[in-house]
């Protein structure tokens, strides 16, 4: 058997794991229930006999929404109407995650006025967007020695042109390149 098949099955077996089954009509095991009806109302604890029945007589089906709950609750409600409305919250709950990225922007101490200016107007672009921009303050040779207060004020040349309201989310910290700040919309 070649590589790819088995890798393949592995892929579907992962998958099937991910996913978690809801169990409907005759897949419940549990002897009792605590069933809900579409409206809302609730049966009680009921045998699983009675909760299939009741569901047949409104033509429709018991799912098993809650399994680890005792006695586990099932509620009557069409299946199709089910995984929709699963599948809308799932996409909901996706929209609702947000995703942010950290953007880097380099500096030395000699730049420039209008270079400083471009790099601050990029900056506020991604805060914008909803990144995380990381300034880095990059020395070499003689400038890692530099008093901190002159990095400092060379650091706040460039926070001071960012035209997007922001916050500090990592203050200034001091590596072996120099010095580096992370800024965040507010």
């Amino acid at each position: 058997m070649p590589k790819t098949a088995i890798y393949a099955i592995n892929k579907a077996q992962i998958r099937l794991k991910l996913t978690p089954r809801v169990k409907i009509n005759h897949q419940i095991k549990a002897p009792e229930l605590r069933v809900i009806t579409t409206d809302g109302e609730n049966l009680g604890v009921i045998s699983l006999t009675r909760a299939l029945e009741e569901a047949k007589l409104r033509n429709l089906d018991l799912i098993e929404i809650s399994p680890t709950a005792t006695p586990p609750v099932a509620k009557i409600m069409d299946y199709g109407k089910f995984q929709y409305d699963e599948k809308k919250k799932q996409k909901v709950a996706k929209s609702r995650t947000q995703t942010s990225e950290l953007k880097n922007i380099q500096v030395k101490i000699g730049t420039g006025e209008h270079d400083l200016e471009l790099k601050a107007k990029k900056a506020s672009e991604w805060l914008k967007d909803g990144n995380r921009v990381k300034i880095d303050l990059y020395l070499m040779g003689r400038s890692k020695f530099m008093d901190m207060n002159f990095l400092t004020e060379r650091m706040d040349r460039v926070l001071k042109l960012i035209t997007t309201e922001y916050k500090i989310s990592v203050p200034s910290t001091k590596g072996p390149k120099g010095l580096s700040i992370v800024i965040e919309k507010k």
